[in-house]
């Protein structure tokens, strides 16, 4: 393991509350990412040109999905919207998990069938924004096909995170960061189905696993709250660099740019102390960095 001081460049100063749910999307060259707490945000950016566009929307709204008909998949506090960039229209599709009320939506993203899984936990965030305490792990894995159909993969989750697969989808990974695991699971992908999981890294030295990717030589980035830094793992769990941020709370990360060797990285302001926000005052930025290696994009939604 080494830390690696890596160039970090904040490409957005968007001073996001809660930044999340970034996604590359090649066939326009531009990256997408959201602001969890309301008034909620979707934005977008042309890299080359620099050119950002940002929606705002009166519920949460936490992960996303590219659809191949230039729509985007949104889950959201309670369930799954699609997003119309022309239109900037936010259309409920449907409901997740109505009998837990107390829950809300996380983070979710496509296996390589595009099917979405996408998790959720106990809200933690109030009216205001403030911070609410989570007391129980009732956070569930949802499996979500093309024409809807949901699926429950796991239950007794405190924070749900980072879903991702393995180059040659035989491993799907998943955090609960609450209990700060990076879990590992066999992934059938012909069935959509989840067994054996077993801890890949439960790392205690380095903040939270948040949000996560992998590149093409199969290690994991995970990204680090409360860590400010972003971690590369092996598939054996090991950590093999440490990336250093410019945010304490580093929220998400993806792979993108013309040749995919860029990693784009998400991060949170919302209730850092001031003296933490004069020390790192491009919290809540989008940054990126070359990671030395390439990725994937992520797949679309199949629906």
């Amino acid at each position: 393991m080494k830390i690696t001081e890596i160039p970090v460049t904040c490409l957005v100063e968007a001073q996001d509350k809660l930044g999340e749910g970034c996604f590359w999307d090649a066939a326009t060259q531009t990256l997408w990412w959201l602001d969890i707490i309301e008034p909620s945000a979707i934005h977008r950016l042309h890299v080359a040109s620099g050119a950002h566009r940002k929606w705002q929307f009166t519920e949460k709204v936490t992960a996303m999905a590219k659809r191949n008909d230039g729509t985007v998949l949104v889950g959201t506090h309670t369930g799954l919207s699609i997003f119309n960039p022309e239109t900037g229209a936010l259309s409920p599709w449907r409901k997740i998990d109505p009998e837990t009320p107390g829950n809300r939506g996380n983070d979710g993203a496509c296996d390589a069938r595009g099917r979405f899984w996408f998790g959720t936990m106990m809200n933690n965030i109030g009216p205001r924004g403030e911070d609410l305490p989570i007391t129980a792990s009732t956070g569930k894995l949802f499996r979500i096909g093309p024409t809807g159909e949901i699926a429950v993969m796991e239950t007794g989750i405190g924070v749900s995170n980072g879903p991702c697969w393995s180059p040659d989808g035989k491993t799907f990974y998943f955090s609960d960061s609450m209990a700060q695991i990076i879990y590992a699971y066999d992934f059938d992908a012909e069935a959509g189905t989840i067994s054996n999981r077993r801890v890949l890294n439960d790392t205690k030295d380095y903040g939270y696993p948040d949000g996560a990717t992998v590149d093409a030589q199969g290690f994991i980035w995970s990204a680090r709250w409360e860590g400010s830094c972003v971690l590369r793992i092996d598939p054996r769990g090991r950590i093999d660099r440490v990336v250093p941020m410019p945010a304490k709370r580093v929220t998400n990360v993806c792979f993108g740019g013309p040749k995919l060797d860029t990693l784009y990285a998400t991060s949170s302001r919302q209730g850092l102390p001031e003296a933490e926000l004069q020390d790192r005052p491009l919290s809540g930025g989008l940054f990126c960095f070359d990671p030395q290696v390439t990725g994937f994009e992520k797949p679309a939604f199949a629906g």
